[in-house]
């Protein structure tokens, strides 16, 4: 079990990474990032010009506990309860002694492998990597040749999904846990994990929404999953993905009987049993 401090450390980072802690003094520009703000991002877009800004203050907690909102400054989107999650899965790895490094393929501002890391901290593992797969330049244009379940995703014209390895590595340098143990494997996902120098994996936990991305990711790194390891997916329950597809093809194709839980209305998990 962690010790009271740690268990408070750990609460507090969380409510800190989702900006949960400080949601209602959030402001956002009106019109968001998706396609239906467009119109009215365009309509406001003038005042840019005069250094004005349309926005709305506060957020909506309930959104940001399962990860229903882009929030504006937070270090992750996932939500607190897929947080919870993943710190349930890093510290039982710990307790059992599954051994392996951690991962996240598709980082964002890094959030989530900033929480990994501080789990590993909390409970004095000095072993143990943490490594951040992501292009740094946000999601592929969809290759709908090779992968027709991404004919039509829209993630890679979103400059909002693009954060520089340069931001991540400030953000974990502004929690204290950039040292060593953290790896960033920047570059697509089909160019670096086939061959990253990871051994074997305790956690793999998979954000990056397409099929592609999801296919090249679950091929390159499940079999460095050890037995007694977690795999979790962010996007399973995403619409209009290819996500969800690519998961169930693989675990077909490997014939992966683990349960798969739900953790919230987008994100599930399964521990490998063999």
């Amino acid at each position: 079990m962690v010790d009271t401090s740690a268990d408070r450390y750990l609460d507090l980072l969380s409510r800190c990474l989702t900006r949960e802690l400080f949601i209602d003094e959030e402001v956002r520009d009106v019109g968001g990032h998706g396609r239906r703000g467009a119109p009215l991002r365009a309509l406001l877009r003038p005042l840019n010009h005069w250094g004005l800004r349309v926005v709305r203050t506060g957020g909506n907690r309930e959104q940001r506990l399962v990860g229903l909102d882009w929030p504006t400054h937070a270090e992750t989107m996932v939500g607190t309860k897929r947080l919870e999650n993943l710190r349930s899965c890093v510290e039982t790895v710990l307790a059992d002694k599954v051994p392996g490094d951690l991962i996240e393929t598709g980082v964002w501002r890094g959030g989530s492998v900033i929480f990994m890391k501080a789990v590993l901290a909390a409970h004095g593992d000095e072993d143990r990597v943490v490594w951040a797969a992501d292009s740094f330049e946000g999601l592929p244009k969809p290759d709908a040749a090779a992968f027709g379940a991404d004919a039509g995703d829209a993630h890679w014209r979103f400059s909002y999904l693009a954060v520089s390895l340069e931001q991540v590595r400030r953000n974990f340098e502004r929690y204290g846990l950039l040292d060593d143990r953290v790896r960033f494997l920047p570059g697509w996902f089909k160019d670096t994990l086939p061959t990253a120098p990871i051994d074997a994996l305790a956690v793999l936990r998979l954000d990056g929404d397409m099929y592609a991305s999801t296919w090249d990711a679950l091929t390159a790194l499940y079999p460095k999953v050890s037995v007694g390891g977690f795999v979790v997916v962010d996007d399973y329950g995403l619409q209009d993905a290819g996500c969800a597809q690519a998961v169930d093809e693989f675990r077909r194709q490997q014939a992966i009987v683990d349960r798969m839980t739900s953790i919230d209305w987008s994100g599930v998990y399964w521990r490998r049993s063999r």
